[in-house]
């Protein structure tokens, strides 16, 4: 794997001068999982959000790389026809290079409008490498809520008054819907720790068949926090067990990640201005919710790590 001495000497891929915001989360995922493809051939394919429409901005491209734009619903069967017409080409002769699939979408054009084509392209069984820059809501359209949003947090619709108090509903848990189509290899990473990051995706890159990463994406305007703190707020959501870093090769788990003990929960929220209503006394039954879930679900986590362990 990739040492932090050869990664400084590998030639941008993705470059600066974009519209993304300052600290934008989904401009450090683009950065890294392009240098952790090194030297491949790669075609990237991108839904539309926030990462294509501010680095697309014709006539100029942020992108060193191939590149394809497809609708919020499609990116997944896009990449599905290019890897398809690829294998066609290659079998014919008319093409010899080795090229990997890369499919960059937000969380919105992943677990909720394109998770119709995800689980199809998925199941298909194609080449592929599926990353979700998870952000937790649909920030590219003004910040409303997706199926990832989070219990409690405030967006333009799920907002803060008598009626309700942020999100009423829990997110998805789109790592585990993935895991069910038993393809090959399946990870949950996010933004402050760049050798998990960027070992999962060549590992990925690596296995014949489809992959799927799941990257913790900070949205500083969404989230609400100062944007020098996007790394910060990455790292916060492993060490309270919100976001565990884990994968599944081949249906084994692996905690990548265990915090000793775990932070409590309130460490996460209280930095973001989309938890901050959550601070106010009447709220906490709120917060205890939250850190009962988490709670619950890290030992479910760490018990799947310990079955998958022991064959059967």
């Amino acid at each position: 794997m990739i040492n932090l001495q050869t990664l400084s000497t590998l030639q941008e891929r993705f470059t600066g001068g974009h519209r993304l915001c300052a600290g934008c989360g989904a401009a450090i995922v683009a950065r890294q999982v392009l240098l952790a493809a090194g030297k491949k051939h790669v075609i990237v394919i991108s839904a539309t959000g926030c990462l294509e429409v501010s680095t697309t901005i014709f006539p100029y491209s942020a992108w060193k790389d191939s590149f394809f734009h497809s609708a919020f619903s499609n990116a997944a069967a896009t990449c599905s026809g290019i890897e398809v017409a690829y294998k066609s080409l290659k079998e014919k002769g008319k093409l010899k290079e080795d090229i990997v699939f890369i499919t960059f979408g937000g969380d919105g054009g992943t677990a909720d409008i394109g998770l119709q084509a995800l689980s199809g392209a998925m199941e298909r069984g194609h080449k592929m490498l599926y990353i979700c820059y998870n952000n937790e809501a649909y920030m590219n359209t003004g910040v409303q809520r997706s199926g990832m949003t989070p219990l409690g947090a405030r967006t333009t619709t799920a907002p803060v008054g008598r009626i309700q108090q942020g999100k009423t509903e829990s997110k998805k848990d789109l790592t585990q819907i993935m895991i069910a189509h038993n393809i090959p290899y399946v990870a949950q990473t996010y933004i402050g720790n760049w050798h998990d990051l960027i070992t999962k995706v060549q590992k990925a890159l690596s296995i014949y068949g489809p992959s799927f990463i799941n990257i913790l994406t900070p949205c500083r305007l969404g989230w609400g926090y100062p944007p020098e703190e996007t790394i910060n707020i990455g790292k916060l959501a492993v060490e309270t067990c919100v976001w565990p870093a884990y994968e599944v090769e081949n249906g084994i788990y692996k905690i990548n990640i265990k915090p000793n003990p775990p932070k409590p929960i309130i460490e996460f929220l209280k930095c973001q201005d989309r938890f901050k209503h959550l601070l106010k006394p009447e709220n906490s039954h709120i917060i205890d919710k939250i850190q009962q879930d988490i709670d619950h679900k890290w030992c479910i986590l760490q018990k799947q790590e310990w079955l998958s362990s022991y064959p059967c």
